[in-house]
C-alpha cells in the first residue's frame, strides 16, 4: 500500500501542517483525526488497516489531516470568538489546502469527508458549510453541539460554525439543493453518549427534506472497536 508523509507550512495558519497519504487511485477521502488527534492517529488506532483492502485495490485514496483543536475548541487560555477564529482556519485550511492535494491524487469520483468523535463533529461542521465541496460525509460517534466548548458564548461565528444552530433558519433555495445531493450517514452506537445529539441533528436535517442516513449500530458504545467495523462498513473494498 502506498503510504506518503508530507509537509508544508500553511499561510492560512501560519505553521506547519502535516499529513499522511495512502493509496495510488480511487475516490478521495479525507479523515479527520478525535479530540485534540494527529494526523497519524487513524493509522494508529487501526481505521488504516480497515481500510487496507481497498487502498490496495486502487478503490480509494486517503487522506490523514492534523487538527489544531488544542489551538481552537480546547484553548481556554484564549477568548470563545478567538477559539472559534482559529477554527475557522482550520476549515479554510482543509478546504483550500489539504482538498486540492487529495483531489490531485485521486483518480476521480466524488470527495468524502469522514471521522469519529469530534472528527464527527468536523465532518458536519464543515462539510455543511461546503456541500459544493463534499459530496459524503460519513460521521462516526459524533457530538454536533458547541456549546461546551465557549463557556456559554454566543455571536454570529459561533452561529455558523454550529450546525444545530443555523440549519432550523436556512432557507436558501440554492443551498439546500447542494446539500440534498450531497450523501450523508450518521452512525452511532446504541449505548453512545453521542446518540441523542446524532439523533437531533438527523432530525433537523430531514425538517428541510436534507436525506441522511442515521444508523444506530446495535450495542455500540463510543470507542475506537466499534469505529473501525463502522468504517469499513461504510467504505467496503
Amino acid at each position: 500500500m502506498n503510504r506518503e508523509y508530507h509537509r508544508w507550512y500553511s499561510q492560512r495558519l501560519n505553521r506547519d501542517m502535516e499529513v499522511l497519504l495512502y493509496g495510488h487511485s480511487g475516490e478521495p477521502i479525507i479523515l479527520v483525526p478525535t479530540s485534540k488527534g494527529r494526523f497519524y492517529q487513524a493509522e494508529d488506532f487501526g481505521l488504516i488497516g480497515a481500510l487496507a483492502d481497498g487502498i490496495s485495490a486502487g478503490r480509494y485514496v486517503v487522506l490523514c489531516v492534523d487538527s489544531v483543536d488544542e489551538e481552537s475548541w480546547y484553548n481556554k487560555h484564549v477568548a470563545p470568538a478567538v477559539r472559534v477564529a482559529r477554527h475557522a482556519q482550520w476549515e479554510d485550511y482543509l478546504v483550500s489546502e489539504a482538498v486540492p492535494l487529495v483531489r490531485g491524487r485521486a483518480s476521480g469520483g466524488r470527495l468524502t469527508l469522514a471521522g469519529c468523535s469530534l472528527g464527527g463533529f468536523h465532518t458536519y461542521n464543515v462539510g455543511l458549510r461546503h456541500p459544493h465541496v463534499f459530496q459524503r460525509l460519513i460521521s462516526l460517534g459524533g457530538k454536533f453541539e458547541t456549546d461546551d466548548f465557549l463557556d456559554g458564548h454566543h455571536d454570529e461565528q459561533v452561529y455558523f460554525h454550529t450546525a444545530p444552530h443555523w440549519l432550523p433558519g436556512l432557507h436558501d433555495a440554492a443551498r439546500l439543493n447542494a446539500l440534498r445531493r450531497v450523501e450523508m450517514t450518521l452512525a452511532v452506537g446504541e449505548h453512545d453518549f453521542c446518540r441523542p445529539s446524532n439523533e437531533h441533528l438527523s432530525k433537523l436535517l430531514w425538517q428541510k427534506d436534507i436525506r441522511n442516513d442515521l444508523s444506530i449500530w446495535d450495542g455500540g458504545t463510543h470507542d475506537w472497536p466499534v469505529w473501525r467495523q463502522m468504517i469499513r462498513h461504510y467504505l467496503p473494498a
